[in-house]
């Protein structure tokens, strides 16, 4: 059983080797993430690293007159700041949390220094930054070729995937902020998905009805995407602690 706050709700944290997270772990810093919170901002100098646990965050481009579209999202999958050990101090990014909860924050130089080591930290890290790269890429696409029901649907779903529950709380202002769309554009998609019953949208609540029914009004972005992460982080745990301390939870 996870206590009420447990890094081991990462994924990422929860596949580490016993030694690599006995040295991560001192430096580990609960930190609540607030709806709207940005963590990064565009051109930013980076001092941490985050590791979502119940939270996701939305990475975001952000044009010169103040635009924004999301170009990715992180839950407890993975880790916001990959410009630190890709080599660089900077990330051209912003990033916004769009739902609510925690995660743990660790000092730049902690992790630096174990990926540095070129053990399985790098390799950890290297894999889910492919898998993160093919999210950004399909977005792309699937904001240039979709339409924006199919979009909203993609979101839902990937939003999904990193909640342990079929609501969250969102308004349809930052929904268009996230997708870069006019609001009216969101209250049509999410009305049209409403009448079809697979949602129910009120007051910035979102819980979703018939997940089924998403999987089959989404476009194929979300499958790709899915399919990648799955297919390169198959054998990290999810966020079982018993797992990687080679224990039995029985």
């Amino acid at each position: 059983m996870f206590s009420l706050h447990d890094p081991f709700q990462n994924h990422l944290l929860a596949a580490l080797p016993t030694a690599e997270f006995g040295r991560l772990a001192p430096h580990l810093e609960l930190v609540s993430m607030p709806l709207g919170e940005a963590l990064y901002e565009s051109g930013g100098h980076l001092q941490y690293v985050y590791f979502p646990t119940d939270s996701i965050v939305s990475l975001l481009y952000v044009l010169e007159d103040g635009a924004s579209a999301e170009i990715a999202v992180v839950g407890n999958e993975g880790i916001l700041g990959i410009s630190l050990f890709m080599g660089g101090e900077t990330t051209p990014n912003r990033a916004v949390v769009q739902s609510a909860g925690h995660g743990y924050r660790l000092s730049a130089r902690y992790l630096k220094r174990e990926f540095n080591r070129n053990g399985p930290v790098l390799h950890l890290l290297l894999r889910y930054t492919q898998a993160l790269i093919t999210q950004m890429a399909q977005t792309a696409v699937c904001n240039r070729h979709h339409t924006l029901e199919q979009q909203l649907c993609r979101w839902l779903l990937l939003s999904l995937d990193r909640l342990a529950s079929d609501s969250l709380v969102m308004t349809q202002e930052l929904i268009a902020n996230m997708l870069g769309v006019r609001r009216e554009g969101v209250t049509e998609a999410a009305g049209h998905l409403q009448r079809a019953g697979l949602i129910r949208y009120s007051r910035g609540h979102i819980e979703v009805l018939d997940r089924p029914g998403l999987e089959k009004t989404v476009c194929e972005c979300y499958a790709v995407v899915k399919l990648e992460f799955d297919r390169l982080l198959a054998d990290i745990p999810p966020g079982d602690p018993f797992h990687v301390l080679g224990k039995s939870s029985s």
